[in-house]
């Protein structure tokens, strides 16, 4: 069957219900555009499917193995379960196997409440592994303002690797040896501050574990614990949205934000880090207007009247063209458009440049 465009329509049933989705569509995407949610852990739409955990697994008719279902093509009638007691068992093994190899203190992690490990483990009853065995003892990585690093909480699941790459077109993390001793790091496995990392934090946005986290929120507060507040990015033009992590009135943190039309998930390391200059003791919070060769506190009706006066003496004394407006990235659009507004039709002249222009 066609259907818009000329694209290949096929059906296919899943836990009982009629879905008819686009030809080479996966099994995960097509049970996600009927409301089915199937559990993921390496999966993330704004990367390519790996398939690596192995969590998303289904039962498939006529197939005798569980597939992948986030790497796995539909087929015409193929008839999928994704609750049955075989896929239940599956990923309960799956869980078991990840918590074998992995900190048992949600208790005390910052994560909890944000991490899909956990999330995951509650729902399907694993509170232990009956597997035994090595764990990975790793130093945790503190070495930078930014970024806590901890891989002893890695579940390999790849997405930091691919944000890295996808996402930024940084190749800074890659796979580093094979079976117990894999894991993702960066180059000669150095920290981060000796890497190549430009601090963007795309790799903290995707993780679904606490293996990388904000510096700024460790110790701040579970996820549940912080009101999330949808603001604009101040240090350029590109106008990225972002969530400001709120606690108790005061902002801790910049989470990622995928509803965002400009950017997605997508920040730099000034928008994703460098919020703080919100609460530096140095930052103005009220107009200062020097008298007697000292600056005092005004309040913004007084330093409106100074402004509009001594503008109007200027440009009464030397005329117009002695007035000129440089304005910022860090302004909006209307804020921009204001000034140049001021600039043409208060002082009469064009002397308006942007310090972006340089």
């Amino acid at each position: 069957m066609k259907g818009v465009m000329g694209v290949e329509l096929i059906k296919i049933t899943i836990d009982g219900k009629e879905v008819e989705v686009p030809a080479g569509t996966t099994i995960m995407k097509a049970a996600d555009s009927v409301g089915i949610n199937i559990p993921r852990l390496c999966y993330d739409p704004d990367l390519s499917a790996l398939g690596a955990c192995r969590l998303c697994v289904v039962e498939v008719e006529g197939n005798r193995l569980l597939p992948a279902s986030c790497v796995t093509p539909i087929f015409p009638g193929m008839v999928v379960n994704t609750n049955s007691p075989a896929v239940v068992e599956a990923r309960k093994t799956i869980l078991e196997l990840l918590v074998a190899n992995h900190p048992l203190d949600c208790m005390t992690c910052d994560k909890l409440g944000d991490c899909k490990l956990a999330d995951y483990c509650y729902q399907y009853g694993v509170k232990e592994s009956p597997f035994v065995g090595e764990k990975h003892e790793y130093a945790i990585d503190d070495t930078n303002p930014f970024i806590l690093r901890d891989l002893n909480k890695c579940i390999l699941c790849g997405a930091c690797v691919r944000a890295c790459e996808e996402m930024t077109g940084q190749d800074n993390l890659s796979y580093l040896n094979r079976g117990f001793h894999r894991k993702a790091t960066t180059a000669g496995d150095v920290d981060y501050i000796d890497s190549d990392c430009v601090f963007c934090g795309q790799c903290v946005a995707v993780c679904p574990t606490g293996a990388l986290q904000e510096k700024t929120m460790v110790g701040q507060g579970r996820r549940w614990d912080i009101d999330r507040v949808r603001t604009t990015c101040p240090f350029c033009g590109t106008g990225c949205n972002f969530d400001l992590a709120v606690k108790n009135g005061k902002v801790i943190g910049v989470l990622s934000n995928p509803d965002s039309t400009v950017n997605q998930r997508s920040l730099c390391v000034k928008g994703r880090f460098g919020w703080d200059f919100i609460y530096n003791e140095k930052r103005l919070t009220t107009p200062l207007i020097k008298k007697n060769g000292k600056f005092e506190e005004a309040s913004w009706d007084e330093a409106f009247d100074l402004i509009a006066q001594r503008f109007g003496e200027i440009k009464a004394q030397y005329g117009s063209e002695s007035f000129a407006a440089l304005s910022s990235a860090r302004c909006t659009n209307e804020e921009n458009y204001l000034v140049q507004k001021f600039t043409r039709a208060v002082m009469g002249n064009n002397n308006v440049d942007h310090c972006a222009r340089t």
